[in-house]
């Protein structure tokens, strides 16, 4: 088994999704196994926290952003997909773009926006991005699947940020990896609780889906694809002269994280650690 995990530049747009099924079709030829972990398209979050200040102040903007969004996956589609699979793909991004533009109403008629919704809210970047990245794997690796992460990852009830109960999340990940075949297109960063609700893993969460998978499958490796070489010393947007480091032990990645490097968060090393699953940092590009 092996996860690999693709972040929000990486999966921006239709060229770059080209990119990336190509990367994917690469390593399933040489690997039998293989999972997809994938973040929400780039500044699609960005745009749902804004979603979230406008349901109460604005609702005719909070209406523009879920039309945009709609319209966003809709021209990806048509990009990537045959003319006879767009039915039913575009049926179903249209499904989840009226669940949340009656989410945006019924959170502008009571005029609040609470920790557990804005959760919900944020859960629709990583759910449309997965889903339109599976109907575009099945053009090339016919048994792709939608996996909402929702199934398998519990957690506690701290919105936002909510912690991991690894015991039940590792059972219902091999159960859910045993009962369904095929290549699973992961949401990253979203769960849900003991309840069915929708809860958030916080800054970074994405990666660590990828990590408790991994872990929880004994993974042969994780690979983080993003959008820099690797782990730098330094920032590279400030310091020009940062450069890659070839290798680290988990403990000198999780020192190094809190000095600037910011490609591997701690949380998502310490489910790849405690089962000794190596992370590799590549390039998308």
């Amino acid at each position: 088994m092996r996860i690999l995990k693709f972040g929000g530049t990486s999966v921006a747009n239709a060229d770059r999704l080209k990119e990336v099924i190509a990367i994917i079709q690469q390593s399933a030829d040489s690997h039998s196994n293989l999972a997809v972990v994938v973040s929400a398209q780039s500044g699609v979050t960005d745009e749902l926290e804004k979603l979230c200040e406008l349901i109460i102040s604005d609702k005719s903007k909070a209406d523009e952003i879920v039309k945009n969004l709609e319209q966003k996956n809709f021209a990806i589609l048509k990009e990537l997909l045959p003319v006879a699979q767009l039915p039913a793909s575009m049926a179903e991004v249209m499904s989840m773009i009226n669940e949340l533009s009656d989410i945006v109403k019924g959170g502008s008629l009571v005029g609040e926006v609470t920790a557990r919704t804005k959760d919900l809210i944020f859960s629709f970047g990583e759910r449309l991005s997965a889903y339109v990245i599976s109907e575009a794997l099945k053009t090339k690796i016919p048994d792709a699947i939608f996996a909402d992460a929702r199934q398998f990852i519990r957690t506690d009830s701290n919105f936002g940020y909510a912690k991991v109960d690894f015991a039940t999340s590792n059972k219902l990940i091999l159960e859910y990896f045993s009962k369904h075949n095929g290549l699973k297109v992961v949401t990253g960063f979203i769960a849900s609780n003991a309840n069915g609700q929708t809860t958030t893993l916080g800054r970074s969460g994405s990666d660590y889906t990828a990590s408790i998978v991994g872990a929880a499958l004994n993974a042969q490796a994780i690979e983080i694809w993003t959008d820099v070489d690797g782990v730098m010393t330094a920032d590279p947007r400030y310091v020009t002269e940062a450069q890659s480091i070839a290798q680290l032990s988990y403990n000198e990645a999780m020192e190094l994280s809190h000095f600037g490097a910011k490609v591997i968060f701690p949380a998502t090393m310490q489910p790849a650690m405690a089962q000794q699953v190596p992370i590799w940092v590549k390039n998308t590009f």
